[in-house]
């Protein structure tokens, strides 16, 4: 059920879960830290910062993923506006980088808070090994006492592996750090029923599935054009967290006080299923897909709807040359991948395994063929007709 401001006025309780959390993730844009040319703003950091060291000091842990290399970097190098083509941003972010993580670390030194750098790139999160080295990386940040700061690398992202934008790397982060709630800043202090500046447009207090959201037009780039996240990637990248058992505020930086005091400002994404482990998070939004099989309905219904195993009977079709323990698609019979999963068999195997039980298999090729093809504890949906 979605909620507005024309309809609601009470507090939700739910709020205390952003004031309690005992470790939370907040997310700031460009639009969040620069002037109206484009430029850092100092000031709008430090009054950040202000929020974030009086958190820590109430004994929260933050973690910050921060835009705003790019932004950063402009100025120094006689650019007034956020270029276009790739080699000059990345050129830009190698400028700005540094010159972000030096203002961070003279706003924080007032609260003798040391901040850690973490520059990720899709790349290492696409990977599971290297997912896991991020995960290890900012929970010892954490446990020394600093304040981990999370960016893209912007230098060295390529066209072709990137985020984007940081909406969805703040989730992610949320995801691997075992967050208990993201807060999501912008220039916007919350989604709207239509254009902000219109006044018939009513702030959305309350978000409680994607169907909610079907009449109301989102989009836009931040007011200063340095951005590459619209509202529409923050409302997706909240729609991934809540759905993965994390909570998300979606509000301005102006207002991230009262988010974390519990306020009832911005909007709220309701959490919509129970925690996911981190490696069922990683398969479905991460993990790079060797190749696809594809099953018929009765192994669709089986999958979809009593949450069953994989098994060879209901496979009839393999694409793609992947080996046993790759991530996997698992599609229906007119395309739609409708799951994800680790296969226990090669693309190679399969074949010989079309149409036949685990009994006949285990007869006919040997006991080690006696299996799933993926096991539903390897396996996450990715698609429910009907909704979830």
């Amino acid at each position: 059920m979605i909620e507005s401001s024309s309809s609601v006025t009470e507090n939700h309780p739910v709020r205390t879960d952003i004031a309690t959390a005992r470790r939370i993730v907040i997310k700031v844009g460009s639009s969040s830290l620069t002037t109206l040319d484009g430029g850092l703003d100092e000031a709008k950091l430090i009054a950040l910062t202000d929020v974030i060291g009086a958190h820590r000091a109430a004994g929260h842990e933050v973690i910050l993923v921060s835009s705003g290399a790019i932004a950063a970097g402009l100025e120094p190098m006689g650019l007034y506006k956020r270029p276009r083509d790739l080699a000059t941003q990345q050129a830009a972010a190698g400028v700005g980088q540094g010159l972000l993580m030096a203002a961070y670390t003279r706003a924080l030194g007032r609260y003798d808070l040391v901040p850690g750098q973490v520059l990720l790139s899709a790349d290492d999160l696409i990977r599971r090994t290297r997912y896991k080295n991020a995960q290890r990386a900012i929970d010892k940040l954490l446990a020394l006492g600093t304040l981990p700061i999370v960016n893209e690398n912007d230098a060295v992202a390529t066209e072709e592996i990137r985020f984007g934008d940081n909406d969805r790397l703040a989730a992610l982060v949320a995801h691997l750090s075992h967050a208990d709630a993201l807060v999501l800043l912008s220039d916007v202090d919350a989604l709207y029923s239509g254009p902000p500046n219109l006044p018939e447009s009513v702030r959305i207090e309350r978000v409680s599935s994607i169907a909610d959201l079907g009449d109301i037009a989102i989009g836009g780039t931040g007011s200063a054009g340095t951005g590459t996240g619209g509202m529409a990637t923050k409302v997706e990248a909240a729609l991934m967290v809540a759905d993965s058992g994390i909570p998300a505020v979606l509000t301005s930086a102006e207002k991230v006080s009262g988010v974390l005091g519990g306020e009832h400002v911005g909007t709220w994404f309701a959490v919509t299923h129970k925690r996911r482990g981190t490696r069922l998070l990683w398969l479905r939004h991460l993990a790079r897909t060797f190749g696809s099989v594809t099953i018929d309905k009765g192994a669709e219904s089986a999958v979809l709807s009593r949450g069953t195993s994989l098994l060879a009977a209901g496979v009839t079709g393999v694409t793609g040359d992947f080996e046993a323990g790759d991530p996997i698609e698992i599609r229906s019979l007119d395309g739609t991948v409708i799951a994800r999963g680790m296969t226990n068999f090669s693309a190679h195997e399969l074949p010989a395994m079309f149409g036949f039980s685990t009994d006949e298999l285990g007869t006919r090729l040997g006991n080690d063929y006696r299996k799933e093809v993926i096991h539903r504890n390897d396996l996450v949906l990715t698609h429910v007709s009907g909704g979830r």
